[in-house]
């Protein structure tokens, strides 16, 4: 078990990343527990680079924070003060200008949007705080395994900012505009009990049973062939987007004729 070498390592270092694949399975575990695992610019390039490397053999990505947090969300020093060498405060975004600046937001979002591929099932396995930046991550995988001690929050509007790594879509999916809404601009934190009602967290267990819960949602999704799993979650996002009823099924039918190909020249190569 190992990080693969194609990833710089260097860059994970300066992300706070860690990166283990075990077989088909892959770890990404954000390592700066004495700040919560806030995040820097450097993470979200760590989270991209593992994206766009990250084995093809690899089915399922676990998301975990170090510590006692998943993550607290954006390093404050992000917002001026003490500069961080090589990271890009939000005052040089502004410097950049409106095109330059959101196509370096845009690069931003690339950590976070490749978990929402239906190439691999993602899951968040999230602990203590998931705040800003680490709801975003959390809620960019397609599972979120919560511990009892789970605090979800989008604290962006209390700082003036908006949401801008992607977490908007999913939340609105997950609970509907007018709780994303209220989540979004009271900036209240959202317990347990609260995530798992309303469908921010698929599963939620005591916080020394969340590492078992993780490994057992891994074994299940495992067991299923590859192209049906990638098919599904494709067939599940487009219905999301609200087609009509003939353009979902359409979809189905797409999908469907496409998984036959594909079993009939697996079984073609298996006999020959």
């Amino acid at each position: 078990m190992s990080a693969p070498t194609s990833i710089d390592a260097d860059l994970l270092e300066r992300g706070g990343v860690r990166l283990v694949v075990d077989g088909p399975r892959a770890t990404i575990t954000l390592d700066r527990p004495d700040v919560l695992n806030a995040q820097t610019p450097s993470t979200w390039s760590a989270l991209r680079a593992i994206g766009a490397q990250l084995d093809p053999d690899v089915r399922v990505v676990v998301v975990r924070g170090s510590g006692r947090a998943f993550s607290a969300g954006l390093d404050r020093r992000m917002f001026g003060g003490t500069p961080v060498e090589g990271e890009p405060g939000l005052a040089e975004i502004t410097a950049r200008g409106p095109e330059d600046g959101a196509a370096l937001i845009a690069e931003f979002q690339e950590g976070f949007r490749w978990l929402r591929d239906p190439e691999r099932v993602t899951i968040a396995a999230v602990r203590g705080h998931a705040i800003g930046a680490g709801f975003q991550l959390a809620l960019a995988c397609d599972f979120r395994v919560a511990a009892e001690d789970v605090q979800f929050c989008m604290a962006e509007t209390s700082l003036g900012l908006v949401p801008d790594l992607g977490g908007t879509l999913p939340l609105v999916r997950l609970v509907g505009y007018a709780r994303a809404a209220e989540i979004c601009l009271t900036g209240r934190r959202v317990h347990a009990d609260e995530a798992h009602r309303i469908g921010l967290a698929n599963t939620v267990v005591p916080g020394h049973d969340l590492d078992t819960a993780v490994d057992h949602l891994v074994a299940q999704l495992l067991r299923p062939m590859p192209g049906a799993v990638r098919e599904t979650l494709g067939l599940l996002a487009h219905a999301a987007d609200g087609p009509t009823e003939q353009e979902q099924l359409a979809a189905e039918r797409s999908a469907q004729v496409r998984r036959l190909a594909e079993l009939t020249a697996l079984a073609a190569r298996s006999g020959s």
